[in-house]
């Protein structure tokens, strides 16, 4: 155990401050300020982040209870998925930040209850394009072992996958790309949008594939590379951002993938500079 125990009350306002930085940056093909789409509004994002904080920093409850009892009581207020994928991303985070562990002592410690928990958090937010498994499938009773049938989906879902390579993608793609924003400059939202486009052109956003297909998913990661590059963010380039944003959207492709890695990205951040130590 490590003396860089958070309180829980602190946990619960950094996740909602994480939340509520990502949707007032600009993320193509997202919902965000600057644009809804895919019939929701950063309304029902905003009122998400409120009802799902106390949940998430629920002092003492392990990981799958702090993700079900967030589905739980986002559905009670806005009646559709928005956060699942953040709340299965950010409850490692605020249990490790809690208990003074790093995320790897954190997902080492689930147990047989985590894992009913998160599949009956899956059940009720029953998240777009999920289909059926072979093995684990989420309307079959859940396994003992939420970490094996998270290994089962890593290689078609990068939540999942942050579960047994202990969220390299955040320390690969995600803190790199807030580090450098912000030695450039850029103002808060704009690190942002600079962090979720690293992991729209790094790798292929796992919500796309889930919907269309790899191949799909691939092509929009091509896309927005080639969108990207030479694209000064310091110039606040709001237009060619729209524009790649509206095409996505126009096609029904929603890159939350990357979206939920970027409030996971912020909510390690924040808890970093509180004082944990989740590496």
């Amino acid at each position: 155990m490590r003396d860089s125990t958070l309180d829980a009350g602190l946990i619960g306002t950094l996740y909602r401050a994480a939340c509520l930085a990502e949707l007032d940056a600009l993320k193509p093909g997202n919902v965000h300020a600057f644009a809804a789409g895919h019939r929701m509004v950063v309304a029902d994002f905003i009122t998400s982040a409120d009802v799902s904080a106390p949940a998430l920093a629920q002092a003492g409850t392990g990981i799958g209870a702090r993700v079900r009892d967030g589905v739980a009581a986002t559905m009670a207020a806005v009646g559709q998925n928005t956060n699942l994928g953040i709340l299965l991303l950010c409850a490692p985070l605020a249990v490790a930040a809690e208990r003074g562990q790093s995320v790897s002592a954190s997902l080492g410690s689930l147990q047989s209850p985590d894992s009913e928990a998160v599949f009956a958090a899956i059940r009720l937010a029953n998240p777009g394009g999920l289909g059926r498994a072979g093995n684990h499938d989420v309307a079959a009773p859940a396994p003992k072992s939420l970490l094996e049938a998270m290994a089962e989906a890593a290689g078609r879902d990068r939540i999942a996958r942050a579960y047994v390579d202990n969220f390299a993608d955040v320390a690969a793609i995600g803190l790199p790309a807030l580090s450098a924003a912000r030695e450039t400059g850029l103002d808060p939202s704009w690190c942002t949008s600079a962090v979720h486009l690293a992991y729209l052109r790094s790798v292929p956003d796992s919500h796309i594939a889930r919907k269309a297909g790899s191949a799909t998913a691939e092509a929009v990661r091509r896309e927005a590379e080639a969108a990207l590059t030479g694209l000064d963010l310091a110039c606040k380039p709001v237009t060619p951002l729209l524009a790649l944003d509206a095409s996505l959207k126009a096609r029904g492709l929603n890159p939350g993938t990357s979206a939920d890695f970027t409030v996971a990205t912020l909510f390690w951040d924040a808890l970093a500079a509180a004082g944990a130590v989740l590496a």
